[in-house]
């Protein structure tokens, strides 16, 4: 059965710091992607955490097996840009998502 996660992902060894999000390798490729996990419902919200080099994600999944494995296709993780170093089950107390 599907819950909730925090995923927290963090720029890797590949991004340059000298160019904002936008303008990295296949920043296109990896908004599509993102954008279809969203769209399908897999990732809730999600989105950069400002003066860090971290985003985070509130994905539904099964397991966090299951969400490594879907975001291992992502073009930011296959070319060292992203990495997954945490994912926690999350538990919604306060507000909603719907």
């Amino acid at each position: 059965m599907a819950r909730l996660f925090a995923v927290w992902n963090t720029r890797g060894a590949a991004w340059n710091d000298a160019r904002p999000m936008e303008e990295q390798a296949d920043w296109k490729g990896h908004a599509a992607f993102m954008n279809a996990l969203q769209a399908e419902g897999f990732v809730v919200i999600g989105g950069p955490l400002e003066g860090t080099r971290d985003a985070l994600l509130i994905i539904r999944a099964d397991n966090a097996e299951e969400i490594h494995a879907r975001l291992a296709e992502d073009p930011w993780r296959r070319t060292g840009l992203l990495t997954t170093p945490r994912v926690l089950p999350w538990t919604l107390r306060l507000g909603s998502l719907d």
